[in-house]
């Protein structure tokens, strides 16, 4: 058996917790936004990690942000900026928060109203595409001017399961065929282009308009899977009802076994980590794994590798940067955001 380093404690965990809210208390805006106040998107986030990290839905942080989220209701009933054109991120982000802070049906009406906008703006028969078309069923930042991407298709559902929407729904079905298009697995799920050239079992970031990695392409055009978007496909297609022996399941399993580690976003090296940090943590949660082996033989606690990794990584005031700015990790209040939602999961 391998060795397994010493893990944080629950009390340890708990403190940063504690002084990662405290510092977000301190970079709250007066209008209850963190880092603008002209979209929801930050502020929605930094709201579902805080509530995710314990803080309660009547604090008045919360209360004060979940106030500014309110004020970009639209009567469509998205909640997002309209200048923005990032109608799905935004609306799918400001329902994670207020299905988060829902403790008391406060929020019943407002989460009716945003699940069925993001529901009319996913990729399907209403954009009139078929279902053999590439983006059928994901989810992109806005309408039908942008492409889908697995990152708002994992949002998208993300936000569909904290509303308490089922897995044999029919709009997380037809996302289980966009996310079953993102992975480097060719099988009867996906017979796009780009399934075989590479056909390791992780994911990349979209099949559409000729298929894009953020981690580039093999000389013969293959998309190169990645971290983060493999844990974020992993812990989608769990969410959307698929079982460990499922194939997909089993080849997103293996290429995270060969890649495991929390020092770094595999494939992107410090880009975008801490996003990559809160992935991880949701998709081994799902995958109900606690501890992984990987192909090496070594046993991982993860969750206490996790935890270390943050703690490791936390400011003296109490947040979390990324030196690497690519994706606004830059932002302390973004970063804080995802290591909060990363920390709900350091302990079970």
């Amino acid at each position: 058996m391998a060795q397994i380093s010493e893990a944080a404690t629950p009390a340890e965990i708990a403190a940063s917790r504690q002084k990662a809210i405290a510092f977000l208390k301190t970079s709250q805006a007066e209008d209850g936004s963190w880092t603008t106040n002209q979209t929801p998107g930050i502020t929605g986030l930094v709201l579902y990690g805080a509530l995710n990290a314990g803080a309660p839905a009547d604090d008045p942080m919360i209360a004060k942000g979940l106030k500014y989220l309110e004020s970009f209701r639209q009567p469509d009933g998205g909640i997002y900026s309209p200048k923005a054109h990032h109608g799905n991120y935004e609306t799918a982000i400001s329902l994670l928060a207020f299905s988060a802070a829902n403790t008391d049906g406060k929020y019943n009406d407002l989460i009716k109203k945003a699940e069925a906008y993001i529901r009319g703006v996913q990729w399907d028969q209403s954009e009139k595409i078929e279902s053999s078309d590439v983006r059928w069923g994901g989810s992109g930042y806005g309408k039908t001017s942008d492409r889908p991407d697995l990152s708002n298709t994992a949002f998208f559902l993300e936000a569909l399961q904290t509303a308490g929407v089922k897995s044999d729904d029919q709009a997380v079905q037809n996302a289980l065929v966009f996310l079953s298009r993102c992975q480097n697995l060719e099988s009867e799920y996906n017979t796009t282009p780009a399934a075989a050239k590479i056909n390791d079992g992780g994911f990349y970031y979209t099949p559409a308009l000729g298929g894009q990695s953020q981690a580039g392409t093999t000389p013969e055009g293959g998309l190169r899977s990645y971290g983060s978007m493999t844990y974020a496909g992993l812990k989608s297609m769990i969410y959307a009802g698929l079982s460990k022996d499922d194939p997909r399941v089993k080849a997103a399993t293996e290429w995270i076994r060969k890649f495991y580690t929390v020092d770094e976003n595999p494939g992107l090296g410090d880009q975008g980590i801490y996003y990559y940090h809160q992935a991880f943590a949701k998709a081994l949660d799902a995958l109900g794994e606690e501890v992984l082996i990987d192909a090496q033989g070594k046993e991982h606690r993860w969750r206490e590798d996790l935890a270390n990794a943050l703690i490791a990584k936390q400011q003296a005031n109490g947040s979390w940067v990324n030196k690497n700015s690519r994706w606004m990790e830059g932002d302390p209040n973004l970063a804080t955001a995802y290591a909060l939602m990363a920390l709900k999961y350091a302990t079970k």
